[in-house]
């Protein structure tokens, strides 16, 4: 009986997991309504793949060339409404997100390049030392070296 119970719940925790923590929808966007057009970028809106493409290949650059180099490029969704942000668990006032190095989800005012550089450098964070050794850093550390390496234009106040 204990094998049966514990089986059942190692099968359900899949199901329990995507619908109690929706930013883990990263690793399989498609499953959240949206198309991948390449490995790295998926898409709620297919007619502006071209937009999306050029903010990612431009932000990857500017990242590569002044802050360091990203080992494992990141799958960025890019979200044309609240809804489809808010399918990955997000909502407004944020305009994109970093999951570790599982993803970025872009949302509908995040399509801008030092928004993009901004998240990107978040990826690099987790990437380089790792999600458990930079998860006790200080937020305004994460964050303002995000801020400050991206050129990000936002009013931090």
């Amino acid at each position: 009986m204990f094998k049966r119970i514990t089986l059942i719940a190692l099968l359900l925790m899949p199901i329990v997991v995507w619908s109690a923590y929706k930013p883990v929808r990263v690793i399989v966007p498609q499953w959240n309504g949206v198309s991948c057009v390449t490995e790295q970028i998926c898409i709620e809106s297919p007619e502006k793949s071209e937009q999306a493409k050029a903010l990612y290949d431009s932000a990857m650059g500017f990242v590569d060339e002044f802050v360091g180099e990203v080992q494992n490029n990141p799958r960025i969704t890019f979200c044309s409404s609240a809804e489809c942000f808010g399918a990955f668990g997000f909502r407004a006032p944020a305009k994109a997100k970093t999951v570790g190095v599982s993803g970025i989800v872009v949302g509908p005012d995040g399509w801008k390049s030092h928004i993009l550089r901004h998240e990107i450098i978040h990826h690099l964070q987790s990437e380089k030392p790792g999600i458990f050794r930079q998860w006790p850093s200080p937020a305004w550390f994460k964050e303002g070296m995000a801020y400050s390496l991206s050129e990000d234009t936002r009013n931090l106040t």
